[in-house]
């Protein structure tokens, strides 16, 4: 336990390091005047001219060659200064834990409601494995895979906002507001959630220790419940791993089109604006998320296997 506690925190500082020098570099290679943009974005484009754009130039170091600002930036980032926003210019740290703030909110009610859907379907398929539920659930899964995850907002925000007007459209003023989203997230993560679910569960009532509880006299319920949930969990709890990538991209889109008030809503309006600390802070605290969900599934999978258990 200890060593992977150890190899995630390397994963984490690597990937801070690694995320935070992409995105500088990809800020530098756009085309245009960063100090522009950013002078439009702080001042506004009314207020736009030459003497702005040279001030913010000369302010935020713009003016220094590209590999001293990176060292700046580097130096920095060893200190855990991330700096202050270039258009609002508050504390990038102060920003980024509201935005982290909404963003779990809406990343644990959409892992929540994904496993509330996709475990009932899996087990039911798996139990009446080729029956018409099975195909159509099957059917399902693969029309929701098959679409990006902002077309699946868009379709709910469509039909249940502007048609319909029982949700709100975007923003976040209530519980009410985070309903769109989650189910959006939800949908795409318990559409292919379900079928793997359903594959464990159909290994596991076709293996020869499932069959042999049943000759003991247990019934199918009882052999079920006793045995074969916990067999068949460790694949599902894995594969929770590789839905992150999934949900991390979808969060992106999600927000993005809702105007949810999280980091990648800010993400977002920190690359229109050439917000560089803001782009790099946003982009590894997502980067650290996908660090930390992946130890919290590596530490449950380790958990509920029994060789892990006997290795601690």
């Amino acid at each position: 336990m200890m060593r992977l506690l150890l190899l995630r925190l390397g994963q984490a500082a690597l990937v801070c390091w690694s995320v935070g020098t992409l995105s500088f570099i990809l800020m530098h290679l756009l085309p245009g005047n960063m100090a522009f943009r950013v002078a439009a974005g702080r001042y506004g484009y009314d207020n736009l001219n030459l003497a702005a754009a040279q001030a913010v130039e000369i302010e935020l170091g713009l003016d220094q060659p590209v590999w001293e600002q990176y060292l700046n930036w580097l130096l920095d980032l060893m200190r855990f200064d991330f700096g202050n926003s270039l258009v609002s210019g508050l504390p990038i740290a102060h920003e980024l834990m509201h935005f982290l703030e909404h963003t779990l909110m809406l990343a644990v009610t959409a892992m929540l409601l994904a496993l509330l859907l996709a475990l009932p379907i899996g087990i039911y398929a798996a139990i009446r494995e080729n029956c018409w539920f099975d195909r159509a659930s099957l059917l399902m899964s693969v029309l929701l895979r098959a679409q990006p995850v902002f077309m699946v907002g868009l379709v709910l925000l469509l039909i249940f906002s502007l048609q319909l007007r029982w949700l709100p459209v975007a923003g976040f003023d209530g519980p009410r507001f985070l309903i769109l989203p989650a189910i959006s997230l939800a949908l795409v993560l318990a559409a292919l959630s379900s079928r793997v679910i359903r594959h464990a569960g159909v290994e596991v009532i076709h293996s020869a220790f499932f069959q042999f509880s049943r000759i003991k006299g247990l019934s199918f319920g009882q052999t079920l419940i006793r045995h074969g949930l916990r067999n068949a969990a460790l694949p599902v709890v894995a594969f929770l791993g590789i839905q992150l990538v999934t949900l991390i991209e979808g969060i992106v889109m999600i927000e993005s089109l809702f105007s949810w008030p999280g980091l990648g809503h800010g993400l977002a309006h920190a690359v229109f604006n050439r917000d560089v600390p803001m782009i790099q802070g946003a982009a590894m605290s997502l980067g650290l998320l996908f660090v930390v969900l992946n130890l919290w599934v590596d530490i449950a999978c380790h958990l509920i296997d029994p060789r892990g258990r006997a290795e601690s």
